[in-house]
């Protein structure tokens, strides 16, 4: 028998099939509802842009500190985070997380 079949016929084994496939799909939304979360005001031809990052709660230390990588932190509010810097093709990468509401430009005097 192959390694297959004997865990479908497993209850243990379906439930880690389960499992893994459940972990694919939320990996799959997360990269799917990336781009609709970006502003199409970023469109633009600079490598590096200035965006406002939305969540729906206020902002802690870890949240900051995972989006130090793409870009420079320079403020939080509210609901949001500030990041300057960002080079253009790592803006998927900031709107994957599924906290994140939106990402767009920085609202000026807001």
């Amino acid at each position: 028998m192959s390694m297959t079949s004997d865990a479908l016929k497993s209850s243990r084994g379906r439930f880690v099939i389960g499992v893994a496939a459940a972990i694919l799909l939320f990996q799959l939304w997360l990269t799917l509802a990336a781009p609709g979360k970006i502003s199409p005001e970023l469109a633009g031809s600079s490598p590096r842009v200035n965006v406002q990052i939305e969540l729906p709660f206020t902002p802690e230390r870890f949240h900051v500190l995972a989006f130090q990588k793409y870009g420079r932190v320079s403020g939080a509010d509210d609901h949001s985070i500030e990041l300057r810097g960002v080079q253009r093709t790592d803006l998927g990468a900031v709107a994957r997380p599924y906290w994140v509401k939106a990402v767009g430009p920085i609202k000026e005097g807001g």
